[in-house]
Formats: C-alpha cells, sequence, structure tokens
C-alpha cells in the first residue's frame, strides 16, 4: 500500500540515539523518519531495543544521546506539561489493551477526555464524543459492558477507540495482532488501515507478524544490532539476499 508520499512532512524524527543500560548497549545509533499519512512498521527479534526506542519516543525514558523531534519539537526541551501537550496528538495502543478492569467501556473512553481538558475544554455530555469512538472500530453495543465482558480482540478495538477519541496525529501500535486468532488479528488489520484513511493519522507499528507487516506498512525498518539495519518497502525487504533480512520473513 502507497497511499502517501516520501515527501510529505515528517512527523516524526529520531537521530542518532543511544541507549544502554550498564554494558548493554541496546541502540546504537538509531535513525527513523515518519511523514505524514504513513504507516511505517519495525520489526525487531525480542530485545532488540523496539521498546526501548518507543519510551524514549514518548518521553518515559531518556536517552544517552540522540534527537527525537516529534511534530518539530525536540522533546528533550519539553516541560512536563509540554510534554503531557504533545501526547495528547500520539495515540498509544498498548499490546495487552491495557484497559481499566473497575471502568465500563463507557468510562475508559471518557478517562482521557477528564484528563486533557485543554485540547477539548470539559466536555458536559461526553456520549456523542464515545459513541463515535465506538461506532469507528464497530463496537457501540458495548458502552456499558464492563472489560471482562469483552474477548480479547474487542479489548484491542476498545482500546483503539479510547486512543481515537483524542484525535492523535500519531497512534503508536505495540504489537496490534499479538495473541489473537488469525481471523480476529485480519480484522484489526483492517481497522487499522481504515483508521488511517479516515483520519489520515501517521502509524508506527512495532509488530512479529509478518502477514501484519505485509498487510499494513507503507515502509519498514528492520531493527537489528540497535541500528535501523534495512528499511525499504515490504517487497523490497523480502527479496532481499541478506541472510540478517531474510532471517526475518522465514
Amino acid at each position: 500500500m502507497e497511499a502517501f508520499s516520501k515527501n510529505n512532512k515528517t512527523i516524526i524524527e529520531i537521530k542518532d540515539l543511544k541507549k544502554s543500560y550498564g554494558d548493554n548497549q541496546v541502540l546504537n545509533g538509531f535513525d527513523m523518519r515518519l511523514v505524514e499519512g504513513e504507516n511505517l512498521v519495525i520489526m525487531g527479534k525480542s530485545g532488540s531495543g523496539k521498546s526501548v526506542m518507543i519510551k524514549c519516543l514518548i518521553g518515559l525514558e531518556e536517552p544517552d544521546s540522540g534527537t527525537i523531534k516529534v511534530m518539530d519539537k525536540d522533546i528533550s526541551t519539553l516541560k512536563h506539561e509540554e510534554l503531557d501537550e504533545l501526547r495528547t496528538e500520539v495515540g498509544f495502543l498498548f499490546q495487552g489493551s491495557a484497559l481499566y478492569d473497575s471502568m465500563t467501556v463507557r468510562e475508559n473512553l471518557e478517562f482521557p477526555l477528564r484528563r486533557h481538558t485543554k485540547k477539548f475544554g470539559v466536555i458536559l455530555d461526553t456520549t456523542p464524543l464515545v459513541m463515535e469512538a465506538l461506532e469507528n472500530v464497530g463496537l457501540a453495543k458495548t458502552i456499558d459492558l464492563m472489560p471482562e465482558e469483552l474477548s480479547g480482540g474487542m479489548k484491542r478495538r476498545i482500546a483503539l477507540a479510547r486512543t481515537l477519541i483524542l484525535q492523535p496525529k500519531i497512534i503508536l501500535y505495540d504489537e496490534p495482532t499479538t495473541g489473537l486468532d488469525p481471523i480476529t488479528a485480519k480484522e484489526i488489520i483492517l481497522l487499522m488501515q481504515s483508521v488511517q484513511k479516515k483520519y489520515n493519522t501517521s502509524a508506527l507499528i512495532i509488530t512479529h507478524d509478518v502477514d501484519c507487516a505485509r498487510a499494513i506498512s507503507n515502509r519498514m525498518i528492520l531493527l537489528v544490532d540497535g541500528i535501523n539495519y534495512a528499511e525499504g518497502t515490504f517487497n523490497e525487504l523480502i527479496a532481499s539476499k541478506d541472510p540478517k533480512i531474510q532471517a526475518f520473513f522465514k
């Protein structure tokens, strides 16, 4: 899929990112550029630094060196309040969905609206926004259910609805199809494609799932030895004769 132009505006830019824990050098000069409207997939073996890179990107970890710019803002220069404001433009779909067990679906979706009043102001009636977000993921009927009443695939959809309710410009997906059966995984991929088309979001997708990468990526980066070892379209990378690249597609 090539629904974007490489000449589009840069939304995220990471340059020469380094991060180590003691003697363990996890990121060793990682570079990355995400452009407006693009789905960029990052693949790497377990422990290759994908999660560390994401944590640095959203300001949960401090890199040893390198620069991270999100929507032209260098996150290392932002105050806590400014970083919090920027995070309203960055949706994060956690691997385990991370819904609040003690809250209904409605309350889970209302939570970010009540927390980030600076973006939308104080909303007296959240129902229209909650319903719109649930309709976007095809689960309007679940509004008063508890998370324990939902299947794994439904939880993933509700988590995506909660991400969409803040109307972010960027969505970070952490292993969006992990633990799902093939049919549900395909539904989630179709949903991600529909979100990109409807909202022109830019998405960074961490995945081990080759089928997901094939279906969703405009471009891919393979993270090996702490650097972006290779990048290109799915077809370009799968055709490579390099054994380190071939290992991802076997």
